[in-house]
């Protein structure tokens, strides 16, 4: 098998204690690992000299999808836990989502006398008609965070509830807007006001996209050869102004620049098919050519994950996975609230 198509081709060890279960202070203090992908030269900085990276001119394309209070937790009529963790809407009133302890027929009991009542769904979702049709009204009201099982240990270990602060908000971007996601775009969680500030002041400009994370973002790949894997479908948007704004930075000779896998898979998809709003299934690994993109923002991703296929992909795959050992080297801390690496 040609090499780079093989799932044991992204492995990596690191040790549990790098695993970040809460972000740096400010968030802009975190580290930049950044990396030259036709040289596979590392420097390191810290993520707020990001303006010293980025030149006037430059487009950088951030995902402004909220974080949905997506995870709800209810009991079945035999007085046992249900957990569900709501995907997305399926008409009003009806959702799939990801389900713990239920079976079709069943009904859930919610909090404020709200009820699921549970059918079979598709890849592995299970659908959901609640009893009200305002769902989003009522998951702001009800709902939890879904954050990553690291965090919720963490906080569990605290004593604390998913929905009290930080985490409520620590986990968005300063710049989220729309609700949708079931998880951050975590490579732009490193972005503070005052950052955005200075790049604006620098001449950077910035475009929003929409993608809401879905499960495809996490779903484990399973096959030997990764290229039998398939994503699941995840909504996205890209508007008029977003691109014209990047037509501006190329056609000036600068530089389209990507925060996160989740930006880099709409801007892909956009690039691929010439359609501006409508659901991803792109999987990006090293057969794809990249279009749309000349640098990325990302974080440090799972071994074998589809996200680390995508930034090995575009930097290559010795590039990056040298530029990993390096970085756990100099402990770098991994994962959402982790630090971040720069590919241009």
């Amino acid at each position: 098998m040609t090499k780079g198509f093989k799932l044991t081709d992204y492995d990596f060890e690191f040790p549990d204690e790098l695993i970040a279960d809460k972000p740096c202070e400010p968030r802009d203090a975190a580290k930049l690992c950044v990396l030259d992908r036709r040289t596979g030269a590392v420097e390191h900085a810290a993520f707020r000299d990001l303006t010293k990276y980025l030149n006037p001119g430059d487009c950088l394309v951030v995902n402004r999808s909220r974080v949905l209070h997506a995870r709800l937790v209810g009991k079945k009529p035999t007085g046992g836990k249900s957990e569900l963790l709501l995907v997305r809407e399926v008409e009003p009133g009806v959702w799939s989502a990801i389900a713990s302890g239920v079976k079709a027929g069943v009904t859930v009991e919610l909090p404020d006398g709200w009820t699921a009542s549970i059918a079979h769904g598709t890849d592995g979702e299970w659908r959901c008609a609640f009893s009200g049709q305002d769902v989003l009204g009522y998951l702001e009201r009800r709902g939890q965070p879904p954050l990553p099982p690291y965090i919720l240990k963490r906080r569990k270990e605290q004593g604390r509830s998913p929905n009290e602060a930080p985490d409520a908000e620590d986990y968005q971007t300063v710049y989220a807007r729309e609700q949708g996601s079931i998880a951050a775009p975590t490579a732009g969680l490193h972005f503070t006001p005052e950052l955005l500030k200075a790049l604006e002041a620098k001449g950077v400009q910035r475009a929003e996209v929409l993608l809401h994370v879905g499960p495809g973002t996490f779903r484990p790949v399973n096959s030997d050869d990764i290229r039998d894997h398939r994503m699941l479908p995840e909504w996205y948007r890209i508007g008029p102004e977003a691109i014209d704004a990047m037509r501006e930075a190329r056609a000036a000779g600068k530089r389209v620049v990507a925060v996160g896998t989740t930006a880099t898979r709409s801007l892909e998809t956009w690039a691929a098919t010439g359609a501006a709003e409508g659901t991803s299934e792109i999987f990006i690994t090293p057969a794809h050519s990249f279009k749309a993109i000349d640098a990325f923002i990302t974080n440090f991703h799972l071994p074998r994950s589809t996200p680390l296929m995508l930034a090995s992909a575009f930097a290559g795959r010795e590039n990056l996975l040298t530029a990993y050992r390096e970085a756990i080297e100099k402990k770098y801390r991994l994962y959402s609230y982790g630090d971040a690496m720069l590919i241009r």
